[in-house]
This record gives structure tokens, sequence and C-alpha cells, in this order.
């Protein structure tokens, strides 16, 4: 009987060591995932060429670009993982100055894919805009489309930026309009991706291809490790990006 007790109490010992041991390496995998989602890729001096503060509001945690004159159709923009929302700022603001309210928000450790929902939040705060885009660069691309896909009846568009859906967000039997923007030279989303994925896409989807351009410059944030060089400019590439999509979004009203 006293070696049983004394087998039970070593039992209990060598569990809590067990767990304590468990609980520890978990928080140590995310206290390094937490500092290397911190670690962000930050706007770069081209876009603060042309994009200063004045340009937007910033207010618990999400960029707006609010026109003078809005033409009543919202766009949610959901960011890059990692990638800072000002990165996007010279873009938002092309479409801002022909009447689109852009919103871009910061995410939860810097990944859209943790908060796919942030664009309910956008929308209640701006009852009056009556029509609503979502988009998104990378893998901010994958959480709008997941979210559209959840909002078929209240989204009226999904922008894909060096992105597409994942096939938990299979759009190929809906009517939703869809503009796929990629790159010639994108090390990240390659053009292998882009067709390997044209199956997700609604039958009015309209692709394009940025010749020249490639994954980092989907954004104004500097180089970006496994991406290609490009051989056109930021500005150019992000100025064809924003005639792409106005003419598209022109489609839409």
């Amino acid at each position: 009987m006293t070696n049983f007790r004394w087998w039970r109490i070593e039992m209990k010992k060598w569990s809590i060591r067990i767990i304590a041991g468990l609980l520890c390496l978990i928080a140590v995998v995310f206290a390094g995932f937490y500092i290397w989602s911190e670690q962000t890729y930050q706007p770069s001096e081209e876009l603060h060429a042309h994009v200063d503060k004045n340009d937007f509001n910033k207010e618990d945690g999400i960029i707006t670009f609010v026109p003078d004159e809005p033409n009543g159709t919202g766009i949610v923009l959901y960011p890059g993982a990692k990638v800072e929302p000002e990165a996007y700022g010279y873009y938002a603001k092309k479409l801002m100055s022909e009447g689109y309210f852009v919103a871009i928000p910061e995410v939860l450790f810097n990944f859209a894919l943790f908060e796919s929902g942030k664009a309910d939040e956008i929308r209640e705060a701006h009852p009056s805009i009556e029509h609503w885009v979502i988009g998104g660069h990378s893998l901010g691309g994958v959480a709008a489309a997941s979210y559209a896909y959840n909002h078929l009846q209240e989204i009226e568009g999904v922008i894909f930026l060096a992105s597409y859906p994942s096939s938990g967000s299979d759009f190929s039997a809906t009517e939703m309009p869809m503009l796929s923007l990629y790159a010639e030279k994108d090390g990240l989303s390659t053009l292998e991706d882009i067709e390997d994925t044209r199956q997700l896409l609604s039958n009015k989807a309209v692709l394009h291809e940025i010749i020249g351009g490639n994954h980092a410059q989907f954004g104004l944030y500097g180089e970006q490790k496994g991406d290609q060089a490009a051989s056109i400019s930021g500005i150019e590439q992000q100025d064809e990006m924003a005639a792409v999509t106005l003419d598209w979004l022109e489609g839409l009203r």
C-alpha cells in the first residue's frame, strides 16, 4: 500500500512537471511569434514623398482616406502580412481622389487572417456609405475573400492585390465582381499561384498582369525577402494599379 501511494505521488509530480514544461514551451513559442510579428515592413521614403499625415485620418487603429466629394462607395483594404497599413497610402489616396472612401485597418499580430471580420467594425462606423468593396494584399487578400464569401449579399466586389482566395472561399458559382491584380516578377504570389487558383474566382473576375511589377510594390515598403526585383518603379506600379482599379470600380456603379 505504501509503494502504491509513493507511485501515485511520483506520477503526480511528473504530471505537474510535464504540464509546467508544456506551458513554458507554449509561452516561449508565443513570445517568439509575437516578437517576429512586430518586426513589420514600414512605409518607404518613396511613399512619404507622395503621402503625408494630412492625407488621412488614424483612429482606433484604422487609417481612413476620406474624399471631399464622396461617391457612396467604401473600400476596406487589408494589409499584407507584417506590412504597416500606411504602406498602401499612395494607392488609397489615388482612389480617394475619385470619391472613394478607403479604410485600411491594423490587424491582430499584423496578420489579417486573425481578424478577417475587421470590416464589420469599419462598416458599422460609416453607415452613410451605401456600397462596400473589400480587398487586400497577399494574405490580406485571402482574409478579404473569406469575409466577402461570408457576406455575399453585403459586399459588392473583391480586389486581390497579388492574392487569391483560399479553397474554403470558392466563388466559382457566384456572380461576385472581382479584380485580380498580379505582377510579372512576383516571387511570393507567383504567376503559377495565380493560374492554379483561377478556378476559385467568380465568372465575373477581371485579371490584370502588371508587367515588370513585383510583390512588394503592391505597397510601398521597400524590398521583401523572397521577392524578385521589379523592372518598373514602385510609383509606376502603383499608378497602374490605381488606374485599372478605378476603371473596374466605375464599372460597378
